[in-house]
């Protein structure tokens, strides 16, 4: 009886330690590296810099990862694996359609290898990345924690749980969103980055043909019929519009002027200027880039934040788009 209490007691102080442990495993902090990896943000912006002067649209790439890879599930890297025999990457689903530059996530990987071998993690690769392609973009610095471990395993099968469409009502945009934190100036900040970057035609002409939706600026539409003459395009084929004619490779809240003036390209961005949840702030972010920048920031900051893998769970990947049980 007394080694049965024993044992008993034994289970519960492991139980309790173990519970204690996970408890207190270090969360996400600014400067992670700094014992480990001194040189791995100063790398990362490096080769960001360097990998925007030779292929610009690679700040537009860094920027879109991070919204999918964070708000599906947890900000692991996931979107980067490669399909197996068994499961589908994140990054060849329909949901993930011109995405694109995933490569040179891979150079950025190889350099800090190079410096800290088996030390960056992909999802921190992937954050630092986005931080730096809005720095290229001319749009805020945003200062962003680390520590995030890498996921080994695809989330393509629950990807149309957690990720709006641009075609869904704003309820279910503004609904899906909170579930990450993310509230309603969030939202419409976030979505500024729509003021970058370019729209493939295969998902706009559904507002030109048969009929043009006569919710968009006629002075606009001629433009868009230009770059988008097929009511069904090929999606292989370089059909797109530019999301702002007039300062695409800048992020600031020219985005917002537009969707006032009725030039916003998808369903999501005309919904957002008027939407009576939305549309104040449209309207605020539209005369004030402070006030766009400050809300843009605190949403980013949140999506990064988003359910890492921390301490002891996941790993740190060797390559990003392989989990280390294949390498």
């Amino acid at each position: 009886m007394a080694s049965k209490a024993l044992f008993f007691l034994g289970l519960l102080s492991f139980s309790a330690l173990s519970a204690f442990a996970e408890f207190n495993e270090p969360g996400l902090v600014m400067n992670n590296y700094k014992d480990t990896c001194p040189q791995a943000e100063d790398i990362i912006r490096e080769q960001v810099k360097l990998l925007y002067k030779r292929h610009k649209n690679t700040a537009f790439s860094w920027l879109r990862n991070i919204f999918h890879d964070c708000f599906v599930e947890s900000c692991d890297a996931s979107l980067l694996l490669d399909s197996t025999r068994r499961v589908l990457s994140e990054k060849e689903t329909d949901r993930s359609f011109g995405m694109r530059n995933f490569r040179y996530l891979e150079t950025i990987k190889e350099a800090l290898e190079r410096e800290c071998p088996g030390v960056v993690s992909c999802a921190d690769i992937l954050v630092l990345s986005a931080r730096d392609g809005i720095v290229a973009l001319r749009g805020p610095h945003i200062p962003l924690k680390t520590g995030r471990r890498d996921g080994r395993k695809s989330r393509a099968d629950i990807l149309e749980k957690y990720l709006p469409d641009h075609n869904e009502s704003m309820s279910v945009v503004l609904q899906r969103f909170s579930k990450t934190g993310i509230d309603t100036p969030g939202v419409v900040a976030l979505l500024g980055a729509h003021s970058v970057g370019r729209t493939h035609c295969v998902k706009l002409v559904h507002r030109l043909y048969p009929e043009v939706d006569p919710e968009l600026n006629q002075d606009h539409v001629e433009h868009m019929l230009h770059k988008c003459p097929d009511a069904i395009p090929d999606p292989k084929v370089e059909q797109y519009v530019r999301n702002d004619r007039g300062t695409p490779m800048k992020l600031d809240n020219n985005y917002y002027r537009n969707i006032l003036d009725n030039k916003g390209l998808l369903i999501v961005d005309h919904q957002l200027a008027t939407d009576k949840r939305t549309k104040p702030y449209v309207k605020k972010m539209a005369k004030s880039q402070d006030y766009f920048f400050k809300e843009f920031s605190r949403a980013i900051t949140i999506l990064s934040e988003n359910n890492p893998l921390t301490g002891t769970k996941g790993e740190i990947r060797k390559q990003c788009n392989l989990a280390n049980k294949l390498h």
